[in-house]
């Protein structure tokens, strides 16, 4: 009986809920696709060329379905990878960054930049997994518990004790 009310056990592991790869893949492409049609804008912008406003889809175009294939390559592989192993964590968009990293090196046409890409774009995207996907920290301390903090303490002073008269 006891058992029943005590709630302080360990708490139940999250369940995985598996995600539709598919789904997943083409929304992710599509707004990774807008953002390199925004790319392959500035890029259009900033080059001289007489191609005009059509030069974001005739010059600089590739750069939108690049971006396109790398945030669909890494969607599609971080769900897959998620789904087969059943759990969600930092593994799964290791593997999906090291996926597009990859994808990156092949349009260089250099298989050590493709192997050094899905390294560190791997190891990026793990890791900013692993710290709960978040670039800021979560507990904010203030400054002055900050500089408390790094700097020494001074230490407590203490007036010395007289002597005992001997008398």
């Amino acid at each position: 009986m006891a058992d029943a009310l005590d709630t302080t056990t360990t708490p139940e592991k999250a369940t995985f809920e598996p995600k539709s790869s598919l789904q997943y893949a083409s929304a992710v492409g599509l707004q990774a696709a807008g953002v390199g049609a925004l790319v392959s804008a500035v890029q259009n912008a900033l080059g001289s060329h007489s191609s005009g406003a059509a030069g974001i889809f005739t010059r600089t175009g590739g750069t939108i379905g690049f971006f396109a294939a790398m945030g669909a390559t890494f969607a599609l592989t971080e769900s897959v990878v998620a789904n087969q192993r059943q759990t969600d964590d930092a593994l799964n968009g290791a593997a999906g960054g090291c996926a597009a990293g990859f994808l990156a090196g092949i349009r260089a046409r250099s298989l050590p930049v493709a192997v050094a890409s899905c390294a560190v774009l791997g190891t990026a995207i793990g890791t900013l997994d692993y710290n709960g996907k978040n670039l800021v920290p979560t507990d904010m301390e203030s400054i002055e518990e900050r500089r408390k903090r790094f700097f020494k303490q001074p230490r407590p002073t203490t007036s010395p004790e007289p002597a005992p008269d001997a008398e």
